[in-house]
């Protein structure tokens, strides 16, 4: 496994360069979660709908993720009418529970069992096959728009796939653990190792994101319960490929070399965290995480300044006093209108 992370110079200061943006934004990111609470709810809702989205198209899926979230706000199993909905079902079930549990989610041959049966668990056409490693030979198949196809490689026989899983589960987890790797090499390794070994019928695609995923959240890597990496990767789906490809030509010989996957992994971990970047700052400028009377309120101020409550109530007639009191102090803990005075003389400003 070690000598396949042999990477030349010029590709060294690529990856130092890559791993030294995304560990600064894991620390700012810390800081920006307790600062503001308030907006994740509404970002890890869109990165949940996008991962789910691009994951089951990057396999071949034709769901939007308007459609995708259509299906998960009248989600039953029982409901399910097809591949692609039950496919999305099994998506979300995974990776609601990778987002609630990591902590509790050790890499381990069953656990990874576990989160296959899951993930196929709407599927009844598969139900012979998951939580189980595969039977019969398989290859990575390329799915494009139109029904069109393209072999990318032969995966691992059968008769060997829970050796290779067992030492790859050992090798990663003994090298998060000693840190003799950065973790972030180490997790773009396991998720090489897994695609090419390809350890079960069907699902492996899908299944090797969430364990990306899995592995990055338990890392310290939190921005990852709000930013998608599978977006990126569809949109590079044809380089996702060819990277692989790449790798795979010497597979099980002494050249066998994942460098071009290592780059092209953490590259889609950085234009992952550019779009949350850019989606936490949209989200912050139009307040969209306010309640619709909050936003009421807060473009009365702005319109009206200075005001007193007396006025935001003539303003909403139809609200409480209450009500209206609560969403006022909201706004000035959120620092989004300034008070001045003290009692019945108290008005309130926008923050300017």
């Amino acid at each position: 496994m070690d000598s396949k992370l042999q990477i030349d110079f010029r590709s060294t200061q690529q990856v130092i360069k890559e791993v030294a943006f995304i560990d600064s934004f894991k620390g700012k990111w810390a800081g920006l979660e307790i600062q503001e609470s308030r907006l994740l709810l509404e970002l890890k809702q869109v990165a949940t709908i996008a991962s789910i989205g691009s994951s089951t198209r990057i396999e071949g899926s034709t769901l939007t993720n308007r459609e995708v979230e259509e299906l998960l706000s009248n989600l039953s199993m029982s409901q399910l009418k097809d591949r692609e909905q039950q496919e999305v079902y099994g998506y979300y079930e995974v990776l609601e529970l990778i987002l609630e549990s990591y902590q509790d989610i050790d890499l381990t041959m069953n656990n990874i069992h576990h989160l296959h049966k899951v993930l196929l668990k709407a599927s009844s056409k598969d139900e012979y096959h998951r939580g189980n490693y595969k039977k019969i030979t398989n290859k990575v198949v390329a799915k494009y728009p139109g029904g069109s196809e393209k072999v990318i490689f032969n995966t691992t026989d059968p008769s060997r796939v829970e050796d290779e899983m067992g030492e790859v589960i050992e090798w990663t987890n003994t090298n998060l653990e000693s840190e003799e790797y950065h973790p972030l090499i180490v997790i773009a390794a396991f998720t090489y190792e897994f695609l090419s070994i390809h350890p079960y019928q069907d699902g492996n695609g899908r299944l090797s994101r969430l364990l990306t995923t899995l592995l990055l959240l338990r890392s310290g890597y939190d921005f990852m319960n709000y930013a998608s990496m599978e977006t990126e990767i569809e949109k590079k789906k044809k380089e996702y490929y060819q990277v692989l490809m790449d790798g795979q030509k010497d597979r099980y010989t002494d050249q066998e070399n994942m460098s071009n996957w290592i780059k092209y992994f953490l590259r889609m971990l950085h234009e992952a965290i550019d779009i949350l970047e850019s989606r936490f700052d949209e989200i912050k400028n139009t307040k969209s995480y306010l309640t619709d009377r909050q936003s009421t309120v807060l473009q009365y101020i702005i319109k009206n300044e200075p005001v007193k409550i007396s006025d935001i109530e003539k303003a909403v007639p139809d609200e409480k006093i209450y009500s209206l009191k609560k969403d006022v102090a909201y706004l000035k803990n959120e620092n989004l209108i300034r008070q001045v005075g003290k009692g019945r003389a108290t008005i309130y400003y926008s923050k300017k």
